[in-house]
């Protein structure tokens, strides 16, 4: 448990700050392919008998680079991406099947944080540094294409290189991701912290702070329920999200629009001026 709250501590602050820029920049359907690629490459990993989340990284960090050299803007990839995710998915279920004790692969689907241990904190830590490092250094040229490509491309801002950068990000941050929500789950802590955000802010600094925090909480949370229930963390990660996401899309515009109309009435011991 310990070991969890460490790695999940990690995975959710990367989570969180590369999420925002993956709905900035219309990338989900992206992000959740390259789980479902990375799943191949972990069950391949398994049949040749090396840590499946190797595997997932070197098919993620492939999947990432061919996807970004498909084009530097996110609206002319969807069939590309759905293309190659479906021969990756065939291509994970051959390796399933040529593999009799597939369950170490098998749990990259759905998450188990629950059975990290001490080198696989460290290593999500070593990971993790660079991932923040990178995304502090190419902040300004990563917002100003994902806040408008076409202007970004015709200041000069280099948009395959930037694709690429980001993508390879992506790659990185979902590998480490799976551990804590699975491939199948991503979007739980990749892109609904990140959605929560950008609908409470438009600032993208202070979206990002709000993106990190939900992750933290749901993640904290999810585990701290997991301890005492006997059910999987991943369950109630996501359904702390998603429950989240509901209030602020729906009920927390009613509630602010209700507060505003009470604030503009005039009280009824005020006298005009």
């Amino acid at each position: 448990m310990q070991h969890a709250f460490e790695a999940g501590t990690i995975i959710a602050i990367v989570a969180g700050v590369i999420g925002y820029f993956v709905v900035l920049r219309r990338s989900s359907f992206a992000a959740h392919a390259l789980s479902d690629i990375g799943f191949a490459g972990a069950a391949g990993a398994v049949v040749i008998g090396v840590n499946p989340v190797y595997g997932l990284l070197l098919f993620t960090t492939l999947g990432g680079v061919g996807i970004a050299i498909l084009g530097p803007k996110a609206a002319n990839r969807d069939v590309e991406i759905g293309t190659v995710l479906a021969f990756m998915l065939g291509l994970g279920v051959l390796f399933l099947s040529l593999h009799a004790y597939a369950n170490e692969a098998i749990s990259i689907l759905f998450g188990e944080i629950l059975g990290i241990s001490a080198s696989g904190v460290v290593l999500t830590l070593a990971a993790s540094i660079p991932i923040l490092i990178v995304t502090v250094i190419v902040y300004r040229p990563l917002l100003f294409s994902s806040l408008d490509e076409d202007v970004a491309e015709a200041k000069g801002v280099p948009m395959l290189l930037i694709s690429i950068i980001f993508m390879l990000l992506v790659a990185v941050a979902t590998t480490f991701s799976v551990q804590v929500v699975g491939v199948l789950l991503i979007f739980a802590l990749m892109v609904t912290p990140a959605a929560i955000g950008q609908q409470l802010t438009k600032k993208p600094v202070y979206a990002i702070i709000i993106s990190v925090t939900v992750a933290l909480l749901a993640t904290w949370l999810g585990l701290f329920i997991a301890f005492y229930e006997p059910y999987p963390v991943s369950f109630f990660i996501t359904t702390i999200v998603f429950v989240l996401y509901l209030f602020v899309r729906y009920a927390y515009p009613r509630l602010k629009r209700l507060r505003r109309t009470q604030t503009d009435q005039p009280q009824p011991n005020s006298q005009p001026i």
